[in-house]
This record gives C-alpha cells, sequence and structure tokens, in this order.
C-alpha cells in the first residue's frame, strides 16, 4: 500500500473564517451537547506554515454526551476517525478532503472531548503557548517543515516527528510553570 503524503500551505488568514463557520454549525446542529467550541493546531497559529486542515477542540459536558454529540457532527459530513493513543475520551472526526480517503488531509478535524479533561487542557494549553511564544512557534515550524522534508511528506514519518515535537515542547512548557510557581 501506497504511503499517505502530508501537504503543507503558509497560513490562510480564511482558515479563522472557516472555523468561524464550523463553530456556528457544530453548536447549531448539535442543539446544546457541545458547549465549547476552540480553534487548535498549526491553523490557530497565526503566521504559521500548517496542514491545511481546519482543527476544532469541541466539548461536552459528562461522557454519556460524547456519543450523541458524534452522531450530530457526523451528520455534518463528518467521519469518525480513530482516537489518539494518548487520549482515551476523545471522539475524532474528520470531513473528508474528497469523497475517496486517498487524501491524508481532512478538510476539518473534530476533536470531541469532555470540557476539562486532559485532553481539552492540553490541546489548549499548547495552543496558547505557541500564540504567546512566538519563537517557540517558529522554532516548531521549522522543525516540522524540516521533519516533513526529511520524510518526504510520508504521514507516518510526519505524525511520528510530530508527536515527539510535541512531548518536548509539553515538558518545557510544565518546566516554565514551575519556575514561574517557584517566583
Amino acid at each position: 500500500m501506497e504511503e499517505k503524503q502530508v501537504r503543507l500551505m503558509h497560513y490562510d488568514p480564511r482558515w479563522r473564517q472557516e472555523f468561524q463557520q464550523t463553530k456556528s454549525s457544530i453548536l447549531q446542529s448539535c442543539n446544546g451537547w457541545v458547549t465549547a467550541v476552540e480553534h487548535v493546531g498549526s491553523t490557530a497559529i497565526s503566521g504559521l506554515i500548517a496542514r491545511p486542515t481546519i482543527d476544532v477542540l469541541a466539548a461536552v459536558e459528562n461522557e454519556a454526551a460524547l456519543k450523541t454529540a458524534a452522531q450530530l457532527i457526523e451528520g455534518l459530513n463528518f467521519r469518525i476517525n480513530d482516537s489518539p493513543d494518548w487520549s482515551t475520551e476523545t471522539i475524532v472526526l474528520g470531513k473528508p478532503r474528497h469523497l475517496s480517503n486517498a487524501q491524508p488531509d481532512p478538510t476539518h478535524c473534530v476533536w470531541l472531548v469532555i470540557y476539562g479533561s486532559d485532553c481539552w487542557l492540553r490541546m489548549i494549553r499548547m495552543r496558547d503557548w505557541l500564540r504567546e511564544q512566538k519563537e517557540t512557534a517558529i522554532r516548531f515550524e521549522e522543525a516540522k517543515v524540516a521533519r516533513w522534508r526529511s520524510g518526504e511528506g510520508e504521514l507516518s514519518a510526519y505524525e511520528s516527528d510530530k508527536a515527539l515535537f510535541f512531548a518536548h515542547l509539553e515538558d518545557q512548557m510544565q518546566a516554565s510553570r514551575r519556575s514561574e510557581d517557584m517566583q
């Protein structure tokens, strides 16, 4: 089977509008089941090169609401995907770019989680950190592009390398918080 290729693009200011439209659609279609929606991922960081996929973090109040909200989001032409290994309480839904699944980058990806869960907090902290720490965001972008090139855009290599970078970045964020707490 041929390895799927990842595309990267320069920041597109329309991504913010795409997120707002998706947020509105999710909140309207989920009719109270989804209580919070945030723009996360590289498309949420102004100026960064990113995969052209709008990452959306959507939250429900409890585990019982996850399945219902996921079904309602599926009605917006999303498909349930595999959840990440690092988060058991997450349902990931992707909106395919085309009718086939040959293209690895969906147009949108919804991370459906419980509000305040570890996944919710991790993704919000990471986004906020990269928005506030411009030098770190630039290093992230440079590392991402370099790893994308060295892996010739292969999805599995790209995802693996990016996961290592995020683990390192989380360690850096925790060390910074500990340092601030000591002051």
